[in-house]
C-alpha cells in the first residue's frame, strides 16, 4: 500500500537531507579508508533505511517499487558505497523471502533484516557461473533433514556482514538446467561456511565483497524458499524487482554529476569567460540532462507498470541497460568537463567516473539485459 503523499514527501526529504549533511561530507574518507563508518551505518538503521521494501507487517516501510525507486533517486547523489551498504536487505538478500517465503521464514527473518540487525547477502555467482547463471555447479544434496552444500560463491556483496545468504544451489545434479536448481535461507553462523578475504576492486571503495566457500555445509531443510527446483524463478524475479532498483541508482548518481558539472562549468573560466558560455560545454551537459531524464521516466515507468501488478522482466532490463549505459556517458562526460581536474582526486569526479563502471556488470551485464529484452519481444510475438 502507498504512503500517503505528504509521509512520502517526508521520508523522501530526510533521506535527501542524509545524503546532502551526513554522507557526501564524507566521500572521501570512506573511499580513503575503504569503509564506511559504523555511527553512519547505525543513521541508516534509524532511517529505516534497510528495511525500505520489506512489508510493515515485519517492521519494514513496506514501499512501493515506485516509492523506493524514488528514494534511491536520492541515495544516488553520493558514493554508491553507501547505497551497498543496505542494498542487498532491501533487494537481493531478502527479496526471495518476501516473495517466496513460508510464514515461518518471514517470522524468523523479515523483522530482523528490515531493522539492519541481520544483513542479508545473495549468492548465485560462482567462478565458472556469471552471465550464464543456470549452469552454476554449488550442490546441496539431500540427506535425511538436510540439504548438504559444497561449492564456492564469487562476488558476495555483504558477505563478510551478512547473518544469512540466499543461496542458489543445485540440488537435482541430473538436471544441468535451471530446473535442477533451487534456494535456501542458510545462516551465516552455519559450520562449513568460509567467507574470502575481500576483492580489491576498481572503484566503489568501502563496499566490499568477498568468495562464500560452502564445504560440507549442512542446512536444514525446513530453509528450502519455494519448492525445489524453483530456485532459477527465485532468482530471477528478485533480479527483475533489483534491476529496477539499480536503474534508480544510476539516475541518481548521474543527476549528482550533472549538477556538479554546472557548478564547475559557472566556475571554471577560460579564454576570460567561464567555461558554461562554450557551446562545446554546453552540448555535453545538454546530452546528459536529456540521457538522465529519458532513464528516469523509464525507471518510474517500469516502477509504476510493477505496482500495478503487470510482468516486467523487458521492462525492468531496459531501464537496467539504459540506465547503466547512460551513467558511464555521464561520468566521461563530467571528466572532460573538469578537464584536467576531473582526472585527479581533489573533486571526486575521476572516483565517481570508476564507481559506475559495475553497474553495466553486477545484477545482470548489459549483454544479458540485451538477451531478456529480445527474448521477452520474440516471446510475445508468437
Amino acid at each position: 500500500m502507498a504512503l500517503d503523499p505528504e509521509t512520502r514527501d517526508q521520508l523522501i526529504g530526510s533521506v535527501a537531507r542524509f545524503v546532502r549533511e551526513e554522507l557526501v561530507p564524507i566521500e572521501d574518507e570512506v573511499a580513503r579508508n575503504d569503509r564506511v563508518p559504523d555511527a553512519v551505518i547505525a543513521q541508516m538503521r534509524e532511517l529505516g533505511l534497510f528495511g525500505l521494501s520489506i512489508p510493515v507487517e515485519y517492521g519494514g516501510l513496506g514501499l512501493t517499487m515506485e516509492e523506493e525507486v524514488l528514494v534511491c533517486f536520492e541515495l544516488g547523489k553520493t558514493s554508491p558505497a553507501f547505497r551497498s551498504v543496505i542494498g542487498t536487505n532491501v533487494g537481493i538478500g531478502s527479496q526471495g523471502i518476501v516473495m517466496f517465503g513460508n510464514a515461518q521464514q518471514k517470522d524468523e527473518w523479515l523483522p530482523r533484516i528490515a531493522s539492519g540487525e541481520v544483513v542479508a547477502s545473495f549468492c548465485l555467482t560462482e567462478p565458472g557461473a556469471g552471465s550464464d547463471a543456470a549452469s552454476l555447479k554449488t550442490l546441496a544434496i539431500r540427506d535425511g533433514g538436510h540439504y548438504v552444500v559444497n561449492g564456492t560463491k564469487r562476488y558476495i556483496t555483504n558477505a563478510a556482514r551478512a547473518g544469512m545468504f540466499t543461496l542458489m544451489a543445485r540440488t537435482n545434479p541430473g538436471n544441468k538446467g535451471a530446473g535442477g536448481i533451487s534456494a535456501f535461507i542458510v545462516p551465516s553462523n552455519l559450520p562449513g561456511i568460509t567467507v574470502g578475504r575481500p576483492e580489491r576492486k576498481m572503484g566503489q571503495q568501502g563496499a566490499h565483497i568477498h568468495d562464500v566457500i560452502f564445504e560440507d555445509c549442512c542446512v536444514p531443510a525446513d530453509l528450502m524458499l519455494g519448492r525445489e527446483g524453483e530456485g532459477f524463478k527465485v532468482a530471477m524475479q528478485v533480479l527483475d524487482r533489483g534491476r529496477i532498483h539499480i536503474a534508480a541508482v544510476c539516475v541518481g548518481v548521474a543527476e549528482r554529476l550533472i549538477a556538479d558539472s554546472v557548478r564547475y562549468a559557472l566556475e571554471r573560466e577560460q579564454f576570460g569567460q567561464k567555461i558554461a558560455e562554450f557551446q562545446l560545454i554546453q552540448a555535453m551537459l545538454a546530452d546528459s540532462k536529456t540521457e538522465a531524464y529519458a532513464a528516469r521516466c523509464m525507471v518510474l515507468d517500469a516502477a509504476r507498470k510493477r505496482d500495478a501488478g503487470e510482468p516486467v522482466a523487458m521492462e525492468a532490463s531496459c531501464a537496467k541497460l539504459y540506465a547503466s549505459e547512460m551513467v558511464g556517458r555521464v561520468a566521461d562526460r563530467a571528466v572532460q568537463i573538469y578537464g584536467g581536474s576531473g582526472y585527479v582526486t581533489d573533486y571526486g569526479v575521476e572516483r565517481f567516473y570508476r564507481d559506475v563502471r559495475i553497474f553495466r556488470l553486477y545484477e545482470g551485464t548489459s549483454e544479458v539485459q540485451k538477451l531478456v529484452i529480445a527474448k521477452n519481444m520474440l516471446r510475445s510475438a508468437q
